[in-house]
């Protein structure tokens, strides 16, 4: 019998993470928790459980026999349920409560990379409204403003006027939108150049890259309208050459993956970071202690290697494999319901989505209506996303439009542009 697995999580991310580890031959049986209805034509088990109910799904995982774990959100991951399913003798993948800092404090991750000379944007950081303004009457704009704490990827504000800038820290400090995420800011330089994700496995010092991404941030066409978890993506990114991923991995994931280490916070799980190929070379914009979302959903298709395999391998102290389809190109694009990501309007039908073995539709904000609990309706921002691989970038964009564009969508919304940038 091959192994069983439990992943927590319920969005497109985690459906990907599932979907990939049962088409390798390790993995037999997934089940996530709390899932969603989307994932369940795909063979995958979905468990009525909080991710935030740790005591549960520990519960869940002793009681059903499970071999291993996957932790696919940021706040379980932070809020510790990794050291929690440690100390219940379960093996979880994903940083403890520690190392998670590196996504869960803005201010953790700068200092880090301050002490160990990891490129990345001039910064400070503050804990009242009228320093932080006197910061951006001082330094002008452009200028980015972030919440210190998780904001679910809306707490950064790239003002490109000094009065945008001034509104986005009132709407921390004074209308507190992000409650605690935003007791403190970062506000750091603005930087020039095109933006890049580059996703590694993690085992203390150890770590296997994966081919880099590049996912749309903005809720509309030409990167317009406000900044969402994210719109769609697309890999690989010709416009970033390799030797600049090169000086990444040399200049950020290693150094970043031995100061955990030397500090005592060592990390294993997923490091994603969120870099930026400036004039000057790759900077860090944010890492996140996690697969970043929609970026998992076109990067793990790539993966010609056994998932689950290469997993259980890191978390046995064993050397995995990873190898990647480096010649296919990927693009997804997600649709959203109206109003996303500020005033969410849930309750759009989902249409039926026929795609081809090229092609997936991976779930996110979907739940069940109607007589036999069969139409999918939409209960949340950001509803579903369509993947497709092809030969080129363009050959996938013409497939995932020539998909999405044939369906009635009352309701939904999505961008026209993804992966445009490569295209021009």
């Amino acid at each position: 019998m091959g192994q069983k697995v439990l992943v927590i999580g319920s969005g497109a991310r985690e459906h990907t993470i599932a979907h990939t580890l049962l088409k390798g031959d390790t993995v037999d049986e997934v089940f996530v928790a709390p899932g969603n209805p989307g994932m369940i034509a795909d063979g995958i088990h979905i468990v009525q459980l909080s991710e935030e109910n740790h005591a549960a799904l520990i519960d869940f995982a002793v009681q059903n026999d499970i071999d291993w774990v996957f932790i696919g959100p940021e706040v379980p991951l932070i809020e510790g349920l990794v050291d929690d399913y440690a100390a219940a003798g379960v093996k979880a993948f994903g940083p403890n409560k520690k190392a998670a800092q590196i996504e869960g404090s803005k201010t953790f991750a700068k200092e880090l990379m301050q002490r160990h000379d990891v490129p990345t944007a001039a910064y400070a950081t503050f804990e009242s409204l009228e320093p932080a303004v006197d910061y951006v009457k001082e330094h002008g704009a452009p200028i980015v403003i972030k919440a210190d704490g998780l904001a679910a990827g809306k707490g950064v504000t790239v003002a490109m006027t000094e009065a945008e800038a001034i509104e986005a820290l009132e709407e921390i400090f004074v209308d507190h939108r992000f409650g605690a995420a935003g007791a403190s800011v970062v506000i750091e330089e603005f930087l020039e150049g095109q933006e890049f994700s580059l996703m590694s496995f993690v085992r203390g010092e150890e770590f296997w890259t994966m081919p880099i991404s590049q996912d749309h941030k903005r809720a509309y066409d030409n990167d317009e309208g406000p900044n969402t978890g994210g719109m769609g993506a697309y890999s690989p990114v010709p416009q970033i050459a390799q030797s600049v991923v090169d000086q990444a991995i040399e200049t950020i994931v290693r150094p970043v993956t031995k100061a955990m280490v030397d500090e005592g916070t060592p990390f294993t799980g997923i490091l994603y970071a969120g870099l930026i190929a400036t004039a000057d070379g790759p900077k860090v914009i944010e890492f996140n202690a996690r697969f970043g979302d929609p970026e998992t959903e076109v990067v793990l298709p790539k993966l010609t290697s056994d998932l689950g395999a290469g997993i259980w391998a890191i978390l046995n102290d064993e050397a995995p494999e990873f190898t990647w389809d480096e010649q296919s190109s990927t693009l997804g694009v997600v649709l959203a319901s109206d109003g996303y990501p500020v005033n969410v309007i849930k309750g759009a039908k989902v249409p039926d989505i026929a795609v081809d073995a090229d092609s997936h539709v991976y779930y996110a904000g979907v739940t069940t209506t109607g007589e036999n609990g069969d139409q999918l309706i939409a209960n949340s921002g950001r509803v579903l996303l369509v993947e497709t691989t092809a030969d080129t970038l363009q050959a996938a964009q013409d497939k995932v439009y020539a998909i999405i564009d044939s369906l009635e969508t009352p309701g939904l919304f999505y961008r026209h542009d993804i992966g445009a940038k490569a295209l021009k």
